[in-house]
């Protein structure tokens, strides 16, 4: 027992007597993959890669000497290439709002998303094709078009639509105090808009409110031709020939309208319902061209206005149009 500790005593202190290192086997020498020698390229022996070692089979350049440490010169990864600047674009604002931000906040999709069809080259900006991701722009400054339909960029304006009764003026304010439709609007909206196009008091139906000009006089020009789509309610039953007779046109006393469709939806015992529909925005049109033909009109409900559908939208109220009808009413119009 006594010699056994000895013996292993004695082992310990002439380890620790001897130089560091004494009793192993030198790798000096050893080739790469021998015991004892460094590592072997492709292989997950040998010594760990320490930084400012290249990885096998790279070659990249080399780093130039920092102050007095040698071990910093040496190959590393080659540098990654930079991306293409994005300000060559003439609309590009330092200032601006990221074009995948300004979509995603107009309603069109998530970030993500948007940022997939900017690369997929999907997205336009002043009829410029963009591809890029990190675009800037001004939004009072451009037009963003994805897919071919304009989207709000530009949060000043506003664009409602009014579900107008019966008996209501298509003016802001009546000076004989007739309900109008500043009647309609809250009492905390200080936003000053107008209606686009009339609707005579005893016609129902869709009116839109806005305060950008120049889509209401796109709107309402001719040379636009925006579709208005109308429910026409007459004495029934109606002859045959009638709906043709108001396609061909007839002739008033302003010059030659006509319907652009005409559709029986409903009828009951002595009274028919019709859906038109009539891109010319003349005074009382419709009512004039059915009296034309011996149908005076009962009641007239308009509810559409280019893409714009009144839907179950209840009479006597007013919304918002959604990001995608906005963009939508926009496209209808070019702009």
């Amino acid at each position: 027992m006594a010699q056994g500790r000895s013996g292993n005593h004695g082992r310990g202190g002439a380890g620790k007597a001897g130089k560091p290192g004494a009793g192993k086997a030198s790798n000096k020498g050893a080739r790469p993959g021998q015991p004892g020698g460094p590592r072997k390229a492709g292989t997950g022996k040998g010594p760990r890669f320490r930084s400012g070692q290249p990885f096998a089979n790279e070659f990249g350049e080399r780093r130039p000497h920092r102050g007095k440490n040698p071990n910093y010169a040496g190959p590393h990864r080659p540098r990654r290439p930079q991306a293409d600047p994005v300000d060559h674009y003439d609309f590009y604002d330092h200032d601006g709002v990221r074009l995948q931000k300004l979509m995603a906040g107009a309603g069109v999709a998530s970030r993500r998303v948007c940022e997939q069809m900017i690369e997929e080259g999907r997205v336009t900006v002043n009829d410029q094709v963009v591809t890029e991701l990190g675009v800037r722009v001004n939004p009072e400054k451009v037009v963003v078009r994805v897919d071919g339909i304009s989207i709000q960029t530009d949060e000043k304006y506003i664009y409602m639509a009014f579900n107008k009764p019966a008996g209501v003026v298509s003016t802001m304010e009546d000076p004989e105090g007739r309900p109008c439709i500043k009647d309609f609007l809250r009492d905390s909206f200080n936003h000053r808009v107008f209606h686009v196009g009339r609707l005579d008091v005893e016609t129902e139906g869709l009116l839109l409110l806005t305060n950008d000009g120049e889509l209401a006089n796109r709107l309402t020009h001719p040379s636009y031709e925006v579709p208005k789509t109308y429910l026409v309610q007459v004495r029934g039953p109606v002859a045959s020939g009638v709906g043709e007779e108001l396609k061909r046109g007839i002739r008033l006393e302003d010059g030659t309208a006509r319907l652009d469709s005409f559709k029986l939806v409903d009828s009951t015992p002595g009274h028919v319902l019709i859906e038109v529909s009539i891109h010319s925005g003349r005074n009382r049109i419709v009512r004039r061209l059915f009296d034309a033909v011996g149908y005076p009109v009962e009641k007239l409900v308009r509810v559409e206005m280019g893409p714009i559908r009144i839907g179950s939208q209840k009479q006597g109220t007013i919304r918002n149009l959604s990001k995608v009808e906005i963009g939508e009413l926009l496209a209808s119009v070019d702009m």
